[in-house]
């Protein structure tokens, strides 16, 4: 089983400096998570991993996820430490990809019972509601992947000042297109059921059509700005 964290040592220190960290996940399958914190610069060299995996042929699948990318052989790699220094060495030296993605204007009904955590929020980020609300609408944020349902894109962008831990107890119930805060991540529900993350309004756009040549309305690279259709405190 290969698990490696890659680092290294300078200055006579003694402590690693974190480099990425790749897995195996079962014999077709290897993960790779880069190192730091979620940043739009970190996806970006995610991204530009991502384009040249693609191009391997040993590879059937790259599936791009939040700072990480699980690459899905063909076959059962015959030595993959040799595929694991391959991608170390690609991520060092790769430039970071910009992707220049559709820009969607998102209307929000903030609060209500459809965004019955905009109260928490507040709370948490020790702000009021509107505050909240304006901070969550007056940026632009970056679809960064795709993924945990089927049309759900992780959203990179979010003022630090709202972020909020996810919920201890889920919602049971989530409908499709409750606007979200988990953590330092943004996002719309997907699809309607349990979820965790903190509900703050509600959009009546929809993320997944299956029956269309492109079922997720948004792709990664895209870029996001909502604003306020209505405000229920």
């Amino acid at each position: 089983m290969l698990r490696t964290m890659a680092g290294e040592l300078g200055d006579g220190s003694m402590e690693q400096k974190k480099g990425p960290l790749l897995s195996m996940i079962g014999t077709r399958a290897m993960l790779f998570e880069a190192p730091g914190d979620f940043t739009l610069a970190q996806q970006r060299r995610i991204w530009a991993l991502t384009e040249v995996s693609r191009d391997r042929r040993d590879v059937a699948e790259v599936i791009v996820g939040v700072t990480n990318l699980m690459l899905v052989f063909s076959q059962e790699p015959e030595d993959p430490k040799v595929v694991a220094d391959w991608l170390l060495k690609a991520w060092e030296t790769l430039p970071q990809r910009h992707i220049k993605g559709k820009l969607f204007e998102i209307g929000v009904r903030y609060g209500g019972e459809l965004g019955e955590d905009l109260f928490h929020v507040a709370e948490h980020a020790c702000l009021s509601r509107e505050e909240v609300i304006s901070l969550h609408h007056g940026v632009e944020y970056t679809v960064c992947a795709l993924g945990s349902v089927p049309g759900f894109g992780y959203l990179h962008g979010l003022d630090p000042r709202i972020a909020t831990p996810r919920k201890s107890v889920p919602s049971l119930n989530m409908l499709a297109g409750t606007v979200t805060i988990g953590g330092m991540q943004a996002g719309i529900s997907a699809l309607s059921g349990p979820n965790g993350w903190n509900s703050i309004g509600f959009t009546e756009i929809s993320l997944f059509n299956p029956v269309k040549d492109s079922p997720s309305l948004f792709a990664m690279g895209d870029r996001i700005r909502f604003y306020p259709e209505s405000i229920d405190l």
